[in-house]
């Protein structure tokens, strides 16, 4: 089954994290990712708001755990380290 990557980050430092996300997107569709919304705009009806929210598809949540561990996103995730705070979970769609 798919999975959404779903990401709610403050970005604390904006070069670190535009070098992140430079990196990340290539590791990402590298496993089968897409983007569906990448910092669009959003409503915060419950928890504590992030401004910057992105939604990937992958073809399962192994593929986007397997994105995760590779050495291509923790190479971008060095820059987002320090550089935002974030939350990511993977959660499989129940198609």
């Amino acid at each position: 089954m798919s999975a959404l990557w779903i990401a709610h980050v403050t970005v604390t430092d904006e070069a670190s994290y535009k070098k992140y996300a430079e990196l990340a997107g290539p590791a990402i569709a590298e496993h089968g990712g897409t983007f569906l919304a990448r910092g669009g705009r959003f409503v915060q009806l419950e928890g504590k708001e992030r401004p910057r929210n992105v939604v990937a598809k992958f073809p399962s949540v192994e593929a986007a755990v397997d994105c995760y561990n590779s050495a291509a996103y923790q190479a971008a995730l060095d820059h987002a380290r320090g550089a935002s705070e974030r939350e990511l979970m993977v959660v499989e769609i129940t198609e």
